[in-house]
């Protein structure tokens, strides 16, 4: 059975979208958690979000993510 697993957090979530978006352009899928907690753009405290990826998925999520930016 596949579970959603962290692979990186961000402290923007236009940051944590676009690399989901990168993930998702390789076939892999990705999800970002938290983005309704995630207050950075407004000022006070900010919960990072989490890029969550597939079990299966994770190596080569990581590997990517390595090439990322």
């Amino acid at each position: 059975m596949s579970g959603l697993v962290e692979l990186r957090r961000f402290e923007k979530l236009v940051e944590g979208e676009l690399a989901r978006t990168y993930l998702e352009s390789y076939g892999l899928l990705a999800v970002v958690f938290d983005a309704g907690l995630n207050t950075s753009e407004g000022g006070g405290l900010a919960t990072a979000v989490r890029l969550m990826v597939l079990d299966e998925e994770f190596d080569e999520a990581r590997e990517l993510m390595r090439d990322y930016r």
